[in-house]
Parts: C-alpha cells; sequence; structure tokens
C-alpha cells in the first residue's frame, strides 16, 4: 500500500494530479496525466475509480468531464495498438448492517474515533448531510475495495487542495491520512507534488494547513 522507504510511489504522484486536475476541469492537463498514471502501472479501473471518487468532494460535472477524458485517452492509446490492464472490479458487499451503520463504522476506522450517536455541529444542523454522508460517501464510495482507504485519501485531499477554501475539511483529511498509513514525509512530498497543479495561494494555504496538523501530533 505504501512504499518502505517513506517516499510516495510514481503511482501515488499519478494519483494526486490526476485527482487535482479532475477537481479544476483542467482537461489538456489531465490528459497528460492520464497517460503517466497508465505508464506507471495504475489500472483502468483504479483510474476510473479515482475520478469516481472525487466526484465527492467537486462534483459531477468535474468527475464526467474527466471520465469523458479518461475516454478519449483510452481510445487514443488503443489506436495506437496500446493495451492498458483492466484490474479488478469492486467487491460485492454482504452485510446485514444497514448503510448508516457501515459508513459510521467506516468513518471511526478512518478518524480513529468511535462515531458518537448523538449528532454535533452541522450533522445536528441539518440531519439530511449526515445520513447522506455515512451511507453514501463513506459507505457507498469508501467501502469499495477498487482503492484503499490510503489511495482514497490521497485522493481526497487532492482534491480539497484543488476547489480551495476548505481549510477545515483538508485538516481533517489530512489528519485521517496519517492515521490511515501515510507519513509526515509522505505528506510533506504531497505537498510538492499538488504543488505542481494548483495556485501558488493555493499550495500555500495547503502547506499551513499540513503543518497544523503535524503540529497537533507532536
Amino acid at each position: 500500500m505504501i512504499t518502505s522507504n517513506e517516499q510516495l510511489s510514481i503511482k501515488d504522484k499519478s494519483i494526486i494530479t490526476i485527482s487535482s486536475y479532475t477537481a479544476q476541469g483542467k482537461l489538456t492537463n489531465l490528459k497528460t496525466e492520464l497517460n503517466k498514471g497508465l505508464e506507471a502501472g495504475l489500472t483502468i479501473n483504479e483510474i476510473k475509480e479515482i475520478i469516481i471518487h472525487s466526484y465527492a468532494y467537486c462534483g459531477f460535472p468535474r468527475s464526467i468531464r474527466g471520465l469523458q477524458t479518461f475516454m478519449e485517452v483510452l481510445e487514443e492509446r488503443k489506436a495506437k495498438g496500446i493495451t492498458d490492464k483492466q484490474g479488478a472490479e469492486s467487491s460485492p458487499i454482504a452485510s446485514e448492517n444497514s448503510k448508516y451503520e457501515r459508513g459510521k463504522k467506516i468513518l471511526g476506522k478512518l478518524t480513529g474515533i468511535p462515531q458518537p450517536d448523538k449528532l454535533s455541529g452541522y450533522s445536528a444542523f441539518a440531519p439530511t448531510i449526515d445520513t447522506f454522508l455515512k451511507e453514501h460517501l463513506f459507505a457507498d464510495i469508501f467501502e469499495r475495495d477498487v482503492l484503499t482507504y490510503a489511495q482514497r485519501e490521497l485522493v481526497t485531499i487532492s482534491v480539497i487542495a484543488a476547489i480551495g477554501n476548505a481549510e477545515p475539511m483538508l485538516q481533517g483529511h489530512l489528519g485521517i491520512s496519517l492515521n490511515v498509513g501515510w507519513s509526515q514525509k509522505q505528506l510533506e512530498e504531497f505537498i510538492k507534488v499538488i504543488s505542481t497543479t494548483i495556485s501558488k495561494q493555493k499550495s500555500g494555504a495547503t502547506g499551513l494547513v499540513l503543518k497544523k496538523v503535524l503540529e497537533s501530533t507532536h
């Protein structure tokens, strides 16, 4: 899942750039990175899943445009005689628990904190969004095994950094990234990679949030 030398792999870096350009709708750049991702060894289904996952944080329009761009890339590669690996499909979910309970449990695993029964903050203010988050985001999406939790968090922090102005959510997911196995060095490298795809303002803001998260862990 994560390289032993505490550096991001070529695949990891491709996950970051594909996610960032998808979120920003920079389709020309995305096309280049999709080709690089395939050459780095990401499967077709893994890249599909990266772009599908991104919709939860940047919306359907960006995600669908990303998928359409990926379709173009695959057609172009096929025309050149390149055969890309399809990869594993998502496994069926076999559970008697409700999606809400499954999502609640997954969120607890990600954060390292059991989720309380009593809602608070925005969840109490708008319980419907709490239901959507638990049932759809953390059950329907995070439960799919095409990507690991660590890979999904890499997509998530890349998209949130790329859209900008969502520092509390970025802070939360950077903390989760540490919980699911990314190291401080890898997250610092994440900043370097994402900075090549976003503005200096967004890059600076992302770096400050990571600094805050790392300081809180010491």
